[in-house]
This record gives C-alpha cells, structure tokens and sequence, in this order.
C-alpha cells in the first residue's frame, strides 16, 4: 500500500530540510583550508550531508525528524539546532570518500557509499543504545529515551532499510559489489553485537570467563567490519583497482582495532565532558572490555583483587568504581589498551605507505587514521 503523507507534516518536513542545508552550507563557508584532521573531517562532512539529508526524504516525516534527532541536527521537537550536523566526527563518511579519491576517482562518487555507511553506523548506535540501556549519548538523551523505546527500534530499522538503498540504487557495474561489503559488514556487526551480549552473561573468571583473544575477535565484527566498509566503498564505488581496494580494506580493520581499544580506554577514564557519558560508564554497566579483561589475566596482585572485587559486586557499587579503574591501572589494563591502538595504527599507517594510492590521499587518511588514536589523550 502507497504511503500518503501528511501535507502539514511534509511541509514541516521540507523547511527543516532546506534549513539544515543552508547551515551546512554556512558551516563549509567557514571552513579554514588547513589540512588537519577536523577539516578533512568538516570537508567530507559538508559533501556528504546534503545527500544524507536528500536519502531522508524517502522516511516518513516523523521518522526523518527522530534521524535528525539522533544525528544532532533538531532537538526533540524537530527544531533544527544551531551547530546542525556537529553530533560526531563523521568518520565512517569521511573513510568512504577519502577512499574514493585515493583509488583515482571522485569524492562524488563515493556519496551512496558515504551516506549508507553513515546510515548503518547511527543504526547500530540507536539499537545499542537501547540493547544497553544507555539514556545519554554526545550529551543528550539517547533516541529511546526521548521518543520510546518501540518508536526508536523503528527508526533503527529505517536507518538499516534506507543503507541498503542508497547502495542499490546505484547505477553502474560497481554498485553489486559494494553492496557485498555493505551487507558482509551489516552480518557482521550483527554478529559482534550477539557475541557482546553474550558476554554480560559469562564471568569475570574461572573456565568460561572471556578471554583478551575472544573480547578482540568480537570487536573486529563489532567495530572494525563496518570502518573496514568505509574504508574500502569509496574505492569500489568508482572502480578502483583491486590492490588498493584490499589495501584499503585491511587498514579499514587496523583502524577498527585502534578505535575500540580507545573507546574502551574512554570507558574507563574517559571525561565526561568530552564523551557525553558518565565517568566509569564501562565500569557501570559491567561491560566486559579491553583494559578489564586485560587486568585480570595480567597475573598480578591487583588483577586478582579486580576479578574478586568484580564477581562479589554484581552490579558494582558506585562508591567502588575508583578503586576498580585504579586495579585496572595498577594491573596494567589500560596500558594494554593503550599499546593496542598505537599497534593497530602503526599497522594502518604501514599499509599506507606502502599501498599504490596518491601521496595526497596517503596524507589525509594518515590523517585521520592519527585523529582517531589521539582521542584518549
């Protein structure tokens, strides 16, 4: 049956469309020309909103107001905000089209690829959201806590839904393989996210705790699969060759690697101010993490008071969470973390060099490969 929309709902629906367009447009106006990471990220951001916000067009008005909602660009109430677009770095979109130009071919090319990246990416965050029963996320409610948990699985879904067109819709001979890499990553993001789960259920020790080597292999599903996407969809999008498909592939990976292992560190110590969730939030929610993990299979001292302390308290008390983030430190888990993303970045920076890519190209994604491990200091 043909969807009909509401005239008054679709009107409102247009003007924030062409509201958000012009601050974008405002914002690229603005932009300063130096080559650092926040401009990469601000130029790839300002081509590829117009077209995310021209996919929306497709959702119901009050699904397109919720994806605004999540993705920072109107308050609850589908009044556009002032910073429109601001709510994260946009670094999956910006992989798709650094991707793109790196293969030999347009940033415009890579659009599909970049805005369905980007729809799969706040897809995953509202469903996790919900999952973990997080109520703030970059500082504001989570997209459950302000419109329910049944209309934000639906708008999750749109999300999926619309990804996976964006790409379809593609015409040329590239578009079936690129939705090879978006569905593999779509499965494979499931599939981290089960395992995940899974893990709140199993102990801290003893024969069926997790282990470093099992916690990693989730995160590349989790994490790395849909950045090993982006970093490869550009390239597929404009039919580049395949060396430099599958180098940027693996780096895409590496960079997933080194992205978690911060996030977790974040989790852990993370300020507030800059992460939009509570001290501890890891802590809180008992999530089973690198530098935890990490800590009570160090085989000190402090590593078993963590594993104690850890399966006497479940949940944890608030009034412990210092002392637990202090045996994490002392036991060598946010070391770990630590040496894990620099490992994983050295590595993503070494396919680089070596990749047969414009040294242009080489530089901004070194640069925003280098962004990404610098976000826990």
């Amino acid at each position: 049956m043909r969807h009909v929309r509401c005239p008054v709902a679709a009107a409102a629906s247009n003007q924030l469309h062409r509201r958000l367009l012009a601050m974008i447009r405002q914002n690229l106006l603005q932009q300063t020309t130096a080559p650092g990471a926040g401009d990469i990220l601000a130029r790839c951001r300002a081509l590829v909103q117009p077209a995310l916000l021209t996919a929306m067009e497709r959702l119901h008005p009050q699904l397109q107001q919720m994806a605004g909602f999540s993705f920072g660009w109107c308050d609850q109430h589908g009044t556009p905000e002032t910073r429109a677009g601001t709510s994260g770095k946009g670094i999956r979109q910006a992989l798709a089209v650094l991707s793109a130009e790196a293969a030999g071919g347009s940033a415009e090319m890579a659009l599909p690829g970049a805005v369905a990246v980007e729809l799969v990416h706040a897809f995953s965050l509202v469903h996790d959201d919900i999952m973990d029963g997080d109520e703030k996320r970059r500082h504001r409610a989570t997209l459950w806590k302000a419109y329910g948990v049944g209309p934000a699985l639906l708008a999750g879904d749109a999300l999926l839904g619309l990804a996976v067109e964006t790409v379809v819709n593609v015409c040329g001979e590239h578009a079936l393989e690129a939705v090879r890499y978006l569905a593999a990553a779509i499965t494979d993001l499931a599939c981290g996210q089960a395992q995940d789960l899974d893990f709140e259920d199993r102990p801290w020790t003893g024969a069926n705790a997790v282990a470093v080597d099992e916690y990693q292999a989730m995160a590349d599903q989790k994490t790395g699969a849909l950045l090993r996407c982006a970093a490869a969809i550009g390239a597929v999008l404009t039919g580049g060759p395949p060396p430099v498909i599958r180098a940027l592939a693996v780096m895409g990976l590496y960079l997933g690697r080194a992205f978690q292992a911060v996030d977790d560190l974040l989790g852990i110590c993370g300020d507030p101010s800059i992460t939009g969730k509570p001290i501890y939030s890891d802590l809180r929610r008992g999530k089973k993490t690198l530098p935890i993990l990490a800590a009570i299979n160090s085989g000190t001292s402090p590593g078993h008071r963590l594993g104690e302390l850890l399966n006497s308290h479940q949940p944890l008390d608030e009034n412990l969470f210092p002392l637990a983030a202090a045996l994490i430190e002392e036991a060598g888990g946010l070391c770990r973390a630590r040496q894990e993303s620099q490992r994983n970045l050295t590595c993503a920076l070494r396919i680089l060099d070596n990749a047969p890519i414009a040294n242009s190209a080489t530089k901004e994604l070194a640069a925003i490969a280098t962004f990404l491990d610098k976000r826990a200091r």
